[in-house]
């Protein structure tokens, strides 16, 4: 893509007084450095516009960016500040929104030609709660066609590289969100979740990602008119991709407006209580659908002694009951998804089809051709007895430490190779699918990089309880490191 030339970013004094980029500081810091008047927002977005115009054409991250109208907001936010009213707390941060979330003015393509000139009349929610939280909105992330798939191309925006390995997908469907947080082009990238995708991209790209209980930040997805799949209303959810556990953190705390238009926002959750004593917490190393990789089973062990030394106590332990959940997401989400493939064939791609036609291929080895409405409905009555099994496991283990993926990150488009290597990438993401069938909260870590590519853990929690992933995730952060911005290579 191309954008209209910009002015080189200012350097600023970091926290050790050393003068670095500003588009490589912390969205919290960023906050910090704005409220105080250490920095003004249009510097902050003239840097990482800067940054954008430099990495952006490699790795086509961001499908459209307009200057003028970032920077405009950024003058806005300075403006406010200068006034003295109250800031909100990612005032004058930039921030980035998935092409499937409606943004007022800007298309939500969803990555299909024919949706290119499906303009928004108004946000979302969760992205005007972004907005009232003060972030400066700064471009449109890519996604595959429909958000279907861990890799991020589509005939509209065109293929999304990750800035660590091109051959390597950045994951999906939030893709751009990950390869933009990860190089640098933006400190925060808003994303959704009903199957890995802000996971699946996080663990790709060496950042953080965290999916919220289902109903904790209020969304739509559809258009107001169109009804949701029962799906979409109870496993869908919107979450943030950030370079630290603490500006995901940050993120959360402007994520909490009520919205009648989202039929599944539980307001006023109850915070869960923490429970008396050390922290038990479950390590599954193998869900029992595909084994760990070395590098995977490595990163467990990595993460599993850095929260032992502060005081966990870590049990290895089985959890079959997300196995089952895995193949329930292909009967329920899958056999939901059917009904629209006469517009995935009228309008997809060409890797959404074929991608279509193995997950059914696989998933049929479960649920038959053409399962029927008794399998069903009687899947969704066992998701209620799994949630139940689940949350009973974490009342004893109220943080579990799993695999992301049980495969480093895939290459690009293994999915759409062949029905058995979409059986592999299927098994290796389990845990992505089966979680969103229960509605817990997760998230993906990073714990170094393995052989040039990112590595990482996964933290499964009780619902409503994503204090307790975050804890733990900056006890892992503190001890591993952070791996980006970098460099697109």
């Amino acid at each position: 893509m191309t954008i209209t030339n910009v002015s080189p970013s200012s350097a600023a004094p970091g926290a050790s007084g050393s003068t670095e980029e500003l588009w490589r500081w912390t969205a919290t810091d960023l906050a910090h450095g704005i409220a105080t008047g250490v920095m003004s927002s249009r510097e902050v977005v003239q840097s990482c516009l800067s940054r954008i115009e430099e990495v952006n054409p490699r790795l086509n991250a961001l499908v459209e960016v307009r200057p003028e109208e970032a920077l405009s907001m950024a003058d806005d936010a300075d403006r406010r500040r200068a006034a003295g009213e109250e800031l909100g707390p990612l005032h004058g941060v930039p921030v980035s929104v998935k092409i499937n979330s409606d943004q007022a003015g800007y298309a939500t393509t969803q990555g299909v030609v024919a949706f290119k000139d499906a303009v928004a009349d108004e946000d979302s929610p969760h992205v005007a709660s972004l907005r009232r939280a003060g972030a400066v909105l700064m471009g449109r992330s890519n996604s595959p066609a429909f958000a279907y798939r861990w890799f991020t191309t589509n005939d509209l925006h065109g293929r999304t590289l990750n800035p660590w390995d091109a051959s390597r997908t950045p994951g999906g469907s939030s893709g751009g969100a990950s390869s933009a947080v990860a190089s640098g082009m933006v400190p925060i990238a808003g994303g959704n979740d009903i199957g890995g995708s802000v996971r699946d991209p996080a663990y790709a790209t060496g950042v953080v990602g965290l999916r919220p209980t289902a109903g904790r930040v209020a969304q739509t997805y559809h258009p107001d008119d169109v009804d949701a799949s029962l799906s979409v209303q109870t496993m869908l959810v919107q979450g943030p991709l950030a370079r630290s556990v603490a500006d995901v953190r940050l993120t959360m705390s402007a994520l909490n407006d009520f919205s009648h238009r989202d039929p599944a926002f539980v307001p006023g959750a109850r915070a869960v209580p923490r429970p008396a004593g050390p922290m038990r917490v479950g390590l599954v190393r193998d869900l029992g659908v595909a084994a760990p990789a070395a590098e995977v089973s490595a990163s467990l062990d990595q993460a599993a002694g850095y929260l032992r030394d502060v005081g966990y106590v870590v049990e290895e332990i089985g959890l079959p009951v997300l196995a089952e959940a895995y193949r329930l997401w292909y009967l329920l989400c899958m056999e939901e998804f059917r009904l629209a493939m006469p517009l995935v064939n009228e309008v997809g791609d060409h890797g959404m089809k074929k991608a279509a036609e193995h997950y059914y291929a696989v998933a049929a080895d479960w649920w038959g051709e053409k399962p029927t409405l008794e399998q069903f409905v009687n899947g969704y009555s066992r998701r209620g007895t799994l949630i139940r099994r689940l949350g009973e496991i974490l009342e004893t283990y109220p943080l579990i430490v799993l695999p992301v993926s049980a495969e480093q990150p895939f290459e690009q488009d293994a999915d759409i190779a062949s029905v058995e290597r979409m059986r592999q990438v299927m098994a290796a993401q389990a845990s992505m699918m089966a979680i969103p069938v229960l509605g817990f909260p997760a998230m993906s870590v990073p714990t170094g990089v393995v052989g040039g590519l990112p590595s990482g853990v996964q933290l499964l929690g009780r619902r409503f309880d994503e204090d307790t992933l975050l804890d733990a995730a900056t006890v892992i952060e503190a001890r591993s490191g952070t791996f980006t911005p970098l460099d697109p290579r």
